[in-house]
């Protein structure tokens, strides 16, 4: 069975290409991609500087001193390829992705449909450098293998010519730089003379990941391509003839464009649990924000956040010296579902947690936030901090509901080790919202002072709160510190902090800052 007649698009450089694309690093400057401190890739004029992959960085940069430097990131490379491969989809389907930088489609049918491989070639290239900007070279051969190593050098291989193409090529090409090394010490140099073993000593000798190097060597690539299926494109956009500067106005088309959104998804079976709102105005101000959903969002739900981020945006503010109102009217509106989840997988429970009653609460909190905006149901979170005040605070109903301070308020949970300075347990009842002003006596009705070193003048002995009557210290425990912010003289805070029981059966936290106690928190 002969290999399939295959046309692999290779992008030279990609991870160069793709630090410029995405982290604007210009890719006609000497550049070096690095892993492990070793050269991964090079732009052209790091290799005219003598650089080369394999080289650590210190003898890369002595080569080269102007070299830019730039991490490995796969992640950045896949991101930035993506637009490629949806280019060459617009002109032929079952494009496989080989890596970043490298994809392939079956030969026949661009060749059928754009009158032969080579103009097929062509006209994907100049699609390619067209839609975005970036250079490529195609290879055609039979077989995946043989195509790649042919668009090095921009090649069609004709039907029934690749044994012999690959014949000449080095051992290296495999992409096995161990067998490589070792069939180079054997005298084999080319495929050609790699080919010239039988396949039985192949594989006796240099085992199964051998005898696939064999195949590949001999031209009788016989894998399938691994066609990737196109992301569906679920994005809503309303473009307007007139610029929208006004809430209801543009509160209006957002209902339409939400009921859009949420019937495309619907006729995939799919929900949104994470909308990105973006606008662009008549001045070509681009605007954008993300909305975390803790569920799934229904099309009125949708409706409401873009009505909320269209009323902040329109009506305006400001924050700082920048005006945060667009310059000009709305004119392009898009919906863009940055999370889906498959209507299946959040289904309501039977009992409890995710019942009617969960819903039905739900829809009721969701149109109080419709009629009063989005900050009037709170709920509380729990995270980190080092005070009772500091481990708290109130989301919107609805939102994501994820602590901005990294960290459970309880210790010991895996994953999660307790912040330094952390108040052990039990936590307060009660925390005040603004701390009462307090003093503190020693047993002769002097004041307790705690010095720089944390050293307690005397044990605390009576406590006034105000203007209150003193009640006498029955047990007490502490110090424990807190020197919070200390390279920002702003934000700088030193206390100390206590927890004290009284004659009346009152258990409270103090804390003692800049000279001062402060009651704030009490416990049950």
């Amino acid at each position: 069975m002969t290999a399939l007649r295959t046309m692999v698009l290779w992008c030279p450089d990609w991870p160069v290409v793709a630090a410029e694309l995405v982290e604007g690093v210009p890719a006609t400057d000497p550049v070096a991609v690095l892993h492990a401190n070793r050269v991964v890739a090079c732009s052209e004029q790091a290799r005219a500087g003598g650089v080369r992959r394999g080289l650590r960085r210190r003898e890369a940069q002595s080569r080269c001193p102007r070299l830019t430097v730039v991490a490995h990131d796969p992640a950045r490379d896949a991101r930035a390829f993506e637009p490629v491969v949806a280019a060459v989809e617009e002109l032929v389907a079952g494009v496989a992705v080989v890596r970043p930088g490298m994809c392939a489609v079956p030969a026949r049918g661009p060749a059928r449909h754009l009158g032969g491989e080579e103009v097929a070639a062509e006209r994907i290239i100049e699609h390619v450098a067209q839609a975005c900007a970036v250079e490529s070279q195609v290879g055609i051969a039979d077989g995946e293998f043989a195509a790649g190593l042919a668009a090095r050098t921009g090649q069609a291989v004709p039907p029934g010519g690749t044994p012999q193409f690959l014949a000449d090529q080095p051992v290296e090409a495999l992409g096995r730089p161990a067998l490589a090394d070792l069939l180079r010490r054997l005298g084999m140099c080319t495929l050609g003379d790699f080919a010239t073993l039988s396949p039985g000593d192949v594989l006796a000798r240099f085992g199964a990941d051998g005898a696939l190097a064999y195949r590949l060597a001999m031209g009788r690539d016989h894998r399938p391509l691994a066609v990737r299926r196109p992301p569906v494109d679920l994005t809503v956009t309303a473009d307007q003839d007139e610029p929208l500067d006004r809430v209801d106005a543009a509160a209006f088309v957002a209902r339409a464009l939400a009921e859009r959104l949420h019937d495309r998804l619907a006729a995939y079976g799919l929900a949104c649990t994470r909308l990105g709102i973006e606008a662009v105005t008549a001045h070509g101000q681009e605007l954008h924000r993300t909305w975390r959903h803790d569920g799934l969002l229904t099309a009125a739900a949708i409706a409401d956040r873009t009505r909320w981020q269209l009323d902040g945006w329109l009506s305006g503010g400001r924050s700082g010296a920048e005006p945060v109102r667009p310059t000009a009217g709305i004119v392009r509106l898009r919906l863009v579902p940055d999370g889906v989840v498959a209507l299946g997988a959040l289904q309501p429970g039977l009992w409890g947690e995710t019942g009617e009653e969960r819903d039905r609460a739900h829809r009721a909190l969701s149109r109080i936030q419709g009629l009063l905006g989005p900050e009037a149901v709170v709920t509380a979170v729990l995270g980190g901090g080092r005070s009772p005040a500091d481990q708290a605070r109130l989301v919107p109903w609805g939102d994501e509901r994820l602590s901005a301070r990294p960290g459970s308020p309880t210790s010991g949970q895996p994953g999660e080790p307790p912040w330094p300075g952390r108040l052990p347990p039990p936590a307060p009842a009660v925390v005040l919202p603004e701390p009462l002003v307090a003093t503190v006596h020693d047993a002769v009705e002097e004041p307790v002072v705690v010095s720089a070193r944390l050293a307690v003048s005397a044990a605390p002995a009576w406590l006034t709160i105000g203007a209150g009557r003193p009640v006498a210290i029955t047990g007490w425990t502490g110090p424990w510190p807190v020197d919070e912010r200390w390279w920002d003289p702003a934000e700088a805070r030193r206390r100390a902090r206590f927890q004290v029981c009284l004659a009346d059966g009152v258990a409270l936290l103090l804390a003692v800052e800049g000279g001062r106690w402060l009651v704030e928190a009490s416990y049950d």
